[in-house]
This record gives C-alpha cells, sequence and structure tokens, in this order.
C-alpha cells in the first residue's frame, strides 16, 4: 500500500464517506419500492458523503479546487491543483441495494492525473494509486491482466440507460461487433469500478460512451500505474474532453479498440 501523506489524506476521505454509504445501504432495503421513496434517499446519501470528501479534502488541503458530480466546479485558490469527486459512484446498483458501487477520488496536478482512490464500502476494497508508485488494492500490489487472445478476454462495458435512448443505435452496433470476437462481456455498473477491476486483472478490457471526469478520473490513474493503456473509445488522447475510454494492456486494448472501429 502506498504510505504517502497525499493518499493517507484520500483514503481517510474515502473511508468516512463511505462508513454513510454503508449505513445508508443497509436503509435502502427498508424504503417503499417508488420513484420518489428511494430516489430521494439516494440523492440524500450522494449529497452527505460529497459533504464529508468536501470537508475533509478543504481541511487537509486547503486552497484546492473541486470538480463534483453533486456540486459542479469549485474555484480554489490553489489554481495547479484540483479534486475531481464522485462520492456515489453506481447510483442505480446503490438504490436496489446491489454492492457494487464506490467513493471515487482524484487528484490533478497542473493539468495531469497524479493520484486515485476508488474505495466500495459494500466489501471494503479500497484500491489506490500514485503516480510512479504503482496501483494497489488493499497490500497488494496490481498489474493488468496478461492475456493477449481477444477470444479468451472478458471485457467491461457500460451499456446507456433509458435516459440515453439516443446513445443505444451505437451502443449495440459496437458491442455486436465486440462479441463476435472476444470471450465475453460484463456490465457492472459503476465505470470506477469497472476500470479499477481492469487494473486489478479481473476484466481484461473496457470501454464506454457518455461518462464525465469524475467518473473516469481515479480508475484512469489506476489502470495507467497497473500497466494498463487509456485512450478514448475513439483512440484518441482526449479522455476526459470526450467522455469516452477504453482501457487494457497493449494487445486487449488494441483489439477492443479495432472491434470498436468496425462497428
Amino acid at each position: 500500500m502506498i504510505r504517502s501523506a497525499l493518499m493517507n489524506v484520500m483514503t481517510a476521505a474515502a473511508l468516512k464517506a463511505g462508513r454513510g454509504l454503508k449505513r445508508d445501504l443497509g436503509e435502502i432495503e427498508n424504503l417503499q419500492v417508488s420513484i420518489k421513496g428511494p430516489g430521494d434517499f439516494v440523492s440524500a446519501a450522494d449529497v452527505r458523503a460529497e459533504k464529508v470528501l468536501f470537508e475533509e479534502l478543504s481541511r487537509s488541503r486547503p486552497g484546492y479546487g473541486f470538480l463534483m458530480e453533486e456540486g459542479g466546479e469549485i474555484e480554489g485558490a490553489d489554481k495547479s491543483h484540483r479534486w475531481l469527486v464522485d462520492p456515489l459512484d453506481g447510483t442505480t446498483n446503490f438504490l436496489h441495494g446491489l454492492p457494487i458501487f464506490a467513493v471515487s477520488i482524484a487528484l490533478e496536478r497542473e493539468g495531469q492525473l497524479i493520484a486515485a482512490v476508488v474505495y466500495n464500502p459494500a466489501t471494503d476494497e479500497m484500491f489506490v494509486a500514485e503516480k510512479g508508485q504503482g496501483a494497489w488494492l488493499n497490500n497488494r500490489r496490481l498489474r493488468v491482466a496478461a492475456r493477449r487472445d481477444f477470444a479468451d478476454a472478458l471485457v467491461g462495458c457500460g451499456i446507456p440507460h433509458l435516459g440515453r435512448a439516443s446513445q443505444h443505435p451505437r451502443f449495440k452496433v459496437e458491442l455486436s461487433s465486440v462479441m463476435a470476437r472476444a470471450g465475453n462481456v460484463r456490465r457492472m455498473g459503476a465505470a470506477s469500478i469497472d476500470l479499477a477491476m481492469v487494473a486489478a486483472g479481473r476484466l481484461d478490457c473496457f470501454w464506454e460512451r457518455g461518462l464525465a471526469p469524475w467518473d473516469m478520473a481515479a480508475g484512469i490513474v489506476l489502470v495507467r500505474e497497473a500497466g494498463g493503456y487509456v485512450t478514448n473509445a475513439d483512440g484518441g488522447d482526449s479522455v476526459l474532453e470526450t467522455g469516452s475510454i477504453c482501457v487494457g494492456n497493449e494487445q486487449m486494448h488494441r483489439s477492443l479498440l479495432s472491434a470498436l472501429r468496425a462497428a
């Protein structure tokens, strides 16, 4: 595990926000299954977790800016540093009591992503990475999977939900192309978890479109520090700007991009 002062700050904030989310997860099953009940509850859980993260990170690193899912962008006095924060990635999973969600925190310095934490409170898995220090899961060093044959690959993806129906045709064509070439496909429901799974070698590669910077930022650092390749879903370098991502080891990344282009 990385023991730097920065990582101590980030993991402590994630743990504190995660304790509240784990408690809230236990309350989900007691709510009536209606749009108003659980939806409002999850929104409240989101806001509470983000408040904890903002307060903890601001206290430890005063002046740093923020880009947050709920609170938007907050400029800090220190223009060279910015936190990218998703307090509850995998809201729909959380809403249904599915224990695949995460607190996601990344730090950007001079426009470069340098540190990351992805914490799943339900499983107590803490994925961390810092530039030049590798990627870790709790106390275990992570490396992307070594598989090279795309026919053996387990590929992660993101499926656009009903509110993004305009993206369905493109996704279906891309999925069909990947399914014709890869061993199998999985959908986790939280991009930060998907990217952490690639860093840990549990998934061979992953792609998704229509993401926000806070969905991807921490996972990008994890994959890179685990030896993986990261581009947008069209093979370009601008990932956060385009909102799409494609990751994997060198061969899997190339094969997945080839399947997407063939679509």
